[in-house]
């Protein structure tokens, strides 16, 4: 599992995840802002499984060496 997910990648998916997952606590305070652990968890990890299905990455790294 090497890294597919770059540095701008990163934190747009931390403002985003963090984004829904207030909607739990705050606001409409709907259960469907756990979704926001999804781009939460894969930028905190630096892995996106879907970037894998579609031979996507935007890593500045070569693919297959670690982060």
């Amino acid at each position: 599992m090497s890294a597919n997910v770059g540095g701008i990648d990163r934190i747009l998916r931390i403002v985003v995840g963090l984004g829904l997952l207030s909607l739990v606590f705050v606001g409409p305070q709907t259960p469907w802002g756990w979704i926001g652990l999804v781009p939460l968890l894969t930028a905190l990890v630096g892995y996106c499984p879907a970037y894998t299905l579609i031979g996507l990455s935007t890593c500045p790294l070569k693919p297959g060496s670690k982060a």
